[in-house]
């Protein structure tokens, strides 16, 4: 068999708008989605929120890159490991910990934001502590996804998962940009702690009967190292997390470029940011549609979608003012979610499930894991020659790994013609 075949087709010639919704007859997997959906509302109303309030303290690039190190420095330290045992352990009851202990961590930003003075110091440690339930939580939770539904609805599932949080990315920011006005930042990361609830009840309810539980990975030395050369195994795994990894560093460090671009770049407000967000993540829920009525998900789709992605980020550096931008980003955000879409479904639908915790958690250090290195550097960049330079180089980095894997997917593709 071809290593370029369809992934994530369907089991029958099922109507259009009935496989675009196929996960969602699952009770398991539709509880998780409308929970995760309220969720990740407040999550995305805390991100830009705090994002907002360290840059409107500090008024440095360097600083709001600093936030972000603090944010994924954990997933790039820990993710491995969390990996490990995401593959060991009853994902449900571990998520209930994990969402748990993040209500906790988002009341302790909404008290600092209460006092007023808190010192920055302060919501640094706190960004610290989520990223640190971020590490563990996010391969558990991405590889749970493969319990709830059945085989052949997993890339479907995955789909709609990226819609939801591009639906979430445009009611969080908005709610954001008026709560900060109306109520101040306390509320914001308030009303984010409350949102758990939703999530956290949405697995109580879950029937564990109906769930679809990988075999649980025995402990022994080595696993971490197993994981890596499993993905070193799988060309189609190794093809995409080697363009990952190259966008993860240079084109997806948009909680650090994006504010940047808009109140350095255009000279816009903090409503401006809110809105250029929702635009992105408009076009990320149309992405992500888009993706989950595909037919075929293979490298070669991964590698278009970072091409579109760079072309998008490059126009969007040389957009004139807000309005103009806004425009642009639908168009950058449904390339930005259906990539990272495509690269996931391979993910999920390509990996042994013993193995899956494992190789989520990689691609989850190549997304945002990488953020501490790029993050920095890149507010530095646009503190030093201006707040378009990172965008730019967001576009050029995705161009750049758009190319090699489209170079490596032919040649993939190539050779198993040759051997056939």
């Amino acid at each position: 068999m071809a290593r370029e075949d369809p992934i994530g087709a369907p089991s029958s010639a099922a109507p259009e708008r009935r496989r675009t919704l196929a996960s969602l007859s699952s009770r398991n997997y539709r509880l998780f989605f409308f929970g995760q959906t309220v969720s990740q509302v407040g999550n995305w109303l805390t991100m830009v929120a705090l994002t907002l309030l360290i840059l409107r303290r500090t008024d440095s690039g360097l600083a709001v890159g600093a936030l972000s190190a603090c944010q994924f420095g954990p997933v790039l330290l820990l993710s491995a490991w969390a990996g490990v045992v995401a593959d060991r352990s009853n994902k449900r009851n571990l998520l209930l910990i994990t969402q748990s202990l993040a209500m906790c961590e988002s009341f302790a930003l909404g008290a600092l934001a209460f006092m007023d003075e808190a010192p920055l110091l302060a919501f640094y440690g706190v960004a610290v502590v989520g990223g640190l339930l971020l590490a563990m939580d996010n391969p558990v939770r991405r590889s749970f996804v493969n319990e709830m539904v059945p085989l052949e609805d997993v890339s479907n599932a995955v789909s709609l998962y990226s819609a939801m949080n591009s639906l979430a990315r445009i009611l969080g920011p908005t709610l954001a940009g008026v709560l900060i006005v109306s109520v101040g930042y306390g509320w914001a990361f308030t009303i984010d702690a409350i949102s758990y609830v939703a999530v956290i009840s949405s697995l109580v309810l879950m029937r564990p009967a109906e769930l679809r539980p990988a075999p649980v990975t025995p402990r022994g030395a080595g696993q971490v190292r197993a994981g890596l050369r499993y993905i070193g195994s799988v060309p189609e795994l190794w093809i995409t997390f080697s363009m990952l990894l190259v966008i993860g560093i240079l084109s997806y460090n948009y909680s650090v470029v994006l504010p940047l671009f808009v109140v350095k770049g255009l000279n816009g407000s903090d409503g401006a940011y809110t809105l250029l967000y929702s635009a992105f993540s408009a076009g990320g829920l149309i992405g992500a549609l888009i993706v989950a009525r595909l037919h075929t998900i293979t490298p070669r789709t991964v590698g278009t979608n970072a091409a579109a992605l760079g072309v998008g980020l490059i126009v969007l550096s040389a957009a004139p003012n807000v309005p103009v931008a806004v425009v642009i980003a639908v168009f950058v955000g449904g390339t930005s979610i259906a990539y990272m879409t495509a690269t996931t479904a391979i993910a999920q639908l390509r990996t042994d499930r013993q193995m899956l915790g494992r190789v989520l958690a990689v691609q989850m250090v190549l997304l945002i894991g990488t953020t501490p290195i790029g993050g920095p550097i890149l507010g530095m960049l646009a503190d030093a020659v201006g707040a378009r330079a990172p965008v730019v180089i967001g576009g050029l980095g995705a161009l750049a790994a758009a190319a090699f894997g489209l170079i490596a997917s032919t040649r993939l593709i190539a050779a198993d013609n040759a051997s056939a």
